[in-house]
């Protein structure tokens, strides 16, 4: 009866063994690499407009996430956000003078990224980035609320670059 115990519980962890070894491996996301913003279709008056958006992710390893935004504003002003995170919603610090210097992320799909932004302790905002299937588009969806507390939702469009 032992010897029997014994073999099912080597074929079953046998049979589970692959499973586990796919499940500790993560697929690569198609959200690494750069992407850019064309500003013409940006929803703000034109005057009000960057000059250019680019944003850079790369999987950092050991489930963290880097990310890079470089802004340069209507005037020629460059603006900058850096940080490498867990994808685990720790909060960490990040880097730069973009109007947030806390982060928190997730990533419930490997075309998902989901990112909360605070700023001085202050709720900035709430990104979501989904990447297209065809792996060139991603759509950031950003919820924040203006100035006179009014919620916001705004849809906007990058596209892969080299």
């Amino acid at each position: 009866m032992k010897r029997m115990f014994a073999v099912c519980l080597t074929t079953a962890v046998l049979q589970a063994a692959p499973l586990m070894l796919f499940a500790a491996t993560p697929a690569a996301s198609p959200l690494a690499g750069r992407w850019a913003i064309d500003v013409a279709t940006l929803p703000m008056p034109a005057a009000d407009r960057p000059k250019s958006v680019r944003l850079e992710f790369k999987d950092a390893g050991a489930g963290r996430w880097t990310t890079r935004a470089e802004i340069v504003d209507p005037k020629g002003g460059k603006m900058t956000a850096d940080s490498t995170l867990p994808l685990d919603g720790t909060p960490g610090p990040i880097v730069g003078n973009y109007g947030a210097d806390v982060a928190s992320l997730s990533m419930p799909a490997p075309n998902v990224l989901v990112m909360q932004l605070v700023d001085h302790g202050t709720p900035a905002s709430t990104r979501i980035y989904t990447v297209a299937g065809d792996g060139n588009r991603m759509t950031e969806s950003k919820a924040f609320f203006s100035k006179d507390g009014k919620p916001i939702l705004m849809t906007i469009h990058f596209t892969r670059v080299p």
